[in-house]
């Protein structure tokens, strides 16, 4: 057993690869069943609003399906203030496996919901609670996932490491946008309106249960299990993240406005933004998706690597000053009417948002010492996201339909990326440095 010296200290024994990679596949394929569930919903925004928001205004229906959409990030910094400190006082393993089967239950039960023209308003109301089920597990998700896999991280690769947590939420997305085109493809739009929808959401059933199969297996993070043996687990981890972190929970938010505000616009709102803002058939929309989540995939692992080695604020950086500069002129080009035109442009948004996500899960889990991890990263995280980033489609669509300007969600995207630089210049780089433990 190690000893309280040992486990205050600043380092902990590394981890053998085969157990560091377990604990890779663990955090990252939990993750992406997390993802996979919650983005179903916005990939099938249209046709939910159809199905359960009926109304002769197409846009009304799409407006009260995005604020369905939006409902459950009100529910995430519940998730966040009940999940984060309890995985701080009892482990990040149990309460990781606990989120993603209540996240997978929640979506699974969406498959089978009657629509608004089988039991009235019952229907919406009884979407509304399920997604906020979802919400309140996305909550304990995110921030435990990246706590778990950073403590498991060598200080010196440890930017490449998390960047998984990233890589997998967004391969989450793909998996939704990817089920979404292919049954399209097969079963044809009509089909798809009618009973088709309902296959992603079933899909939730089996994969929750994998994701908590794998994430029974592991162990807790070498971090929290020398926290523990030492006897300096937090007594109140709630109270300690709140009175003793504020400083590194207000800098979370701000630093994550620009992450949220970019992933569900440009990776949630955006298959919508082309078939309804630029009248591309779905099909064409989600092809475009799936390419900008092939990009972004592709670019956050390598740019990890980079991170660890030039440090995470360069990145972090350099992807704000290219959404202040280039989102206006990628909305103009997306409205040339060519969908060649269109698909550069979003995957150029996409690829401005990997390099974000390269170094941000990094960064954010070096701000907060071991005992309050989980709890900090989570509050903070999911306050930004549930103001940032569940209103980003419902506003977008908001903002068009007020303006009649199709270019205005840039705005959102300019506004965001300056104030998240604005926080970043708050923060001092913690490359390389060892994760403090109390």
């Amino acid at each position: 057993m190690d000893s309280p010296e040992h486990a205050a200290g600043q380092t902990v024994p590394p981890v053998e690869e085969s157990v560091l990679r377990r604990a890779i596949v663990g955090a990252s394929v939990g993750n992406l069943v997390e993802w996979f569930d919650f983005a179903v919903y916005g990939y099938l925004a249209v046709t939910l609003g159809a199905i359960f928001f009926p109304s002769e205004n197409p846009t009304i229906s799409l407006l009260s399906s995005f604020a369905v959409f939006g409902v459950a990030f009100f529910a995430r910094p519940l998730g966040g203030f009940v999940f984060g400190p309890l995985g701080d006082r009892i482990g990040r393993q149990s309460v990781l496996a606990a989120v993603v089967i209540i996240m997978s239950i929640a979506t699974f039960a969406i498959g089978f919901l009657p629509g608004y023209s089988a039991i009235g308003i019952w229907a919406p109301i009884l979407l509304v609670f399920l997604r906020l089920v979802q919400g309140f597990s996305a909550g304990g998700e995110f921030g435990g996932a990246s706590a778990f896999l950073a403590e498991y991280s060598p200080d010196d690769r440890r930017g490449f490491l998390v960047s998984w947590i990233e890589f997998s939420a967004v391969g989450g997305f793909l998996l939704g946008s990817g089920s979404v085109l292919l049954l399209t493809a097969a079963i044809g739009e009509d089909a798809m309106s009618s009973w088709g929808w309902r296959i992603p959401f079933l899909l939730a059933g089996p994969l929750g249960l994998i994701g908590l199969y794998i994430r029974l297996r592991l162990e807790d993070t070498p971090e929290f299990t020398a926290l523990e043996q030492a006897g300096e687990v937090s007594e109140s981890p709630f109270r300690e993240t709140i009175t003793q972190n504020w400083q590194p929970i207000l800098q979370v938010v701000g630093l994550v406005i620009i992450q949220n505000a970019g992933f569900y616009i440009v990776l949630t709102y955006m298959p919508t933004y082309f078939s309804e803002e630029l009248g591309f058939t779905s099909t064409s929309s989600s092809l475009s998706a799936v390419a900008t989540l092939l990009v972004a995939m592709a670019l956050i692992p390598p740019l990890g690597a980079l991170s660890d080695r030039i440090g995470r604020k360069p990145l972090l950086a350099a992807s704000c000053v290219g959404f202040a500069l280039l989102s206006y002129p990628l909305f103009l080009l997306m409205n040339q009417k060519s969908l060649l035109a269109a698909g550069l442009a979003h995957v150029a948004l996409g690829a401005l948002l990997a390099v974000f996500l390269s170094a941000t899960i990094a960064a954010l889990t070096e701000l907060f010492p071991t005992r309050v991890r989980y709890g900090g990263f989570s509050i903070g995280y999911n306050i930004s996201v549930a103001i940032f980033g569940g209103a980003a489609p419902l506003f977008a669509t908001w903002l068009i339909s007020v303006t009649g300007n199709p270019l205005s969600p840039a705005f959102y995207l300019i506004a965001a990326a300056v104030a998240t630089f604005v926080t970043l210049l708050t923060i001092t780089e913690t490359a390389r440095t060892p994760l403090r433990k109390t």
